[in-house]
C-alpha cells in the first residue's frame, strides 16, 4: 500500500485528489493538507510513502516543502501536481527533492501510475517540460529571487530590508543585478519576466 498525503489549497481540488486516488487498490491517502505547514506536519506524524503536492500554497510554497522535507532526511518521496507548465519550475523542483512533477491537467490514470513509479524508486516528470527544462538555464541566485519576489508584490526598499535581514543599498544591489540579468526595465517587469519563466 502506497501511503499517500495530499497537500492543496483549494479544497475542492484536494478532496477529489484525494478521492480519486482512494479509488486505486493499492494507494492510501493518510491525510489532507490546505498548506505546506500543515503538510510538513501530516508528513511528520504519518511518514507517508509519498507527498503530492501543489506549487502555490499559503505560507509555504511546495518547492519550500519539498526542500524541508530533503533537509530533514524523510524518507518520503514528493510529487510535484501543479498548473505550472514552466520549466524553471520544474528545474527548481528537481533541486528540492522533488522525485515527480506532473501538470494538473494530466488524466488521472498518470498520476496513480507516477505515484507507483516515484514510490517504487524512480522519477515521474512530464516529458515536454523535461526537455524544455534545461534549455534556458535560471540566472538569478536564491537571494536576487527573494528581493525580485518580495519586490513584485510592490514592497519598498526599506519593507525588503527589513524582512531579510539586509541593508536597503544590498536590497537595491540585488535589485539591479536581478534586472539587468533578465534585461527588464524596472523591478516590477524583472518580476513578471521572472514568473513567466517560472524562476519566482
Amino acid at each position: 500500500m502506497i501511503r499517500t498525503v495530499v497537500a492543496e489549497d483549494q479544497a475542492m481540488v484536494r478532496g477529489a485528489l484525494a478521492a480519486l486516488l482512494a479509488l486505486e487498490g493499492d494507494i492510501a491517502v493518510v491525510a489532507q493538507a490546505p498548506d505546506g505547514a500543515q503538510a510538513l506536519e501530516a508528513v511528520l506524524e504519518h511518514a507517508p510513502d509519498v507527498l503530492v503536492t501543489d506549487i502555490e500554497m499559503p505560507g509555504m510554497t511546495g518547492l519550500e516543502l519539498a526542500a524541508k522535507v530533503r533537509e530533514r532526511g524523510l524518507a518520503t518521496r514528493v510529487v510535484i501536481l501543479t498548473t505550472f507548465a514552466r520549466a524553471g519550475y520544474l528545474r527548481r523542483a528537481l533541486d528540492a527533492g522533488a522525485s515527480g512533477y506532473l501538470l494538473k491537467d494530466a488524466p488521472a490514470s498518470e498520476l496513480a501510475e507516477a505515484l507507483r513509479r516515484v514510490h517504487a524508486g524512480g522519477r515521474a516528470i512530464d516529458p515536454d517540460l523535461a526537455a524544455e527544462a534545461w534549455s534556458e538555464p535560471d540566472p538569478l541566485t536564491d537571494r536576487e529571487r527573494q528581493v525580485l519576489r518580495l519586490a513584485g508584490q510592490g514592497r519598498s526598499g526599506a519593507d525588503i530590508a527589513a524582512e531579510l535581514g539586509l541593508s536597503e543599498g544590498t536590497v537595491r544591489n540585488y535589485l539591479s543585478e536581478a534586472i539587468g540579468k533578465l534585461g527588464a526595465a524596472n523591478r516590477v517587469e524583472a518580476a513578471r519576466l521572472a514568473r513567466e519563466r517560472g524562476w519566482l
